[in-house]
């Protein structure tokens, strides 16, 4: 696995090659020693955290912060500042950051607190809604939404379950036992008869896709073909 890539700037070149040499036991530091020249970094290349001085030449930790929230509202940012005057924290804290550790900070809680907010990232990330394109369709299955250019349809929960399950296993044959008991819990004779309108509805939705269809596999189930 790759390691999550850190935008670190601080001018104290001692700090930084410290903190640095041991950021990089866990992480990709990409370093910046000039506010305007890490802003610049942000622009051009891909990052999961920073990591901002406030004290730096050309352009200070605030305005960098600032300028990253314009772009990108999800990135951790982690102030760190010789200032402790609360109203500092508090501007910091408004602009969008994370969090804000005064200087001089155990490297051990910044790897910490760094960790923390890059899980934190993550699980935001898992949550991004999850899109399928069905023929002209696109399937939003968090927000049980099937949409095309001249309608938007809302399905019932089982209903986008059902479908994301045909989806995740399209041009597969999934035996009818196995869709009853991931979505119903059971096979019995009512869950069955529920399947079955659920498959006609999703049917009629989608009769004008000519490249999509859902096929019955005699004594076995079903199959989402797409061609």
């Amino acid at each position: 696995m790759s390691k999550k890539r850190i935008l670190y700037v601080e001018d104290d070149e001692t700090l930084a090659f410290l903190t640095a040499d041991n950021l990089e036991q866990y992480f990709e530091v990409i370093h910046s020693n000039n506010g305007a020249a890490a802003f610049k970094l942000f622009c051009e290349q891909e990052f999961d955290l920073c990591v901002l001085d406030i004290m730096l030449p050309d352009m200070d930790g605030f305005e960098i912060a600032t300028e990253i929230r314009k772009r990108d509202t999800e990135i951790p940012i982690i102030f760190l500042s010789a200032k402790t005057m609360k109203d500092d924290r508090i501007k910091g804290l408004k602009l969008g950051a994370d969090d804000y550790l005064v200087k001089p900070y155990s490297i051990e809680e910044l790897i910490l607190k760094i960790e923390i907010f890059l899980n934190r990232s993550q699980k935001k990330s898992e949550k991004v809604v999850t899109k399928y394109i069905l023929g002209s369709f696109e399937f939003e299955f968090e927000n049980y939404i099937l949409k095309n250019n001249s309608k938007q349809i809302t399905l019932t929960e089982r209903e986008a379950s059902l479908l994301k399950l045909f989806l995740d296993n399209s041009n597969t044959v999934l035996k009818r036992e196995k869709i009853l008991t991931s979505l119903w819990g059971n096979d019995d004779y009512f869950s069955g008869r529920s399947l079955d309108v659920f498959i006609s509805r999703i049917r009629k939705i989608l009769k004008e896709e000519p490249n999509v269809r859902i096929e019955n596999i005699p004594r076995i189930g079903f199959k989402l073909v797409i061609d």
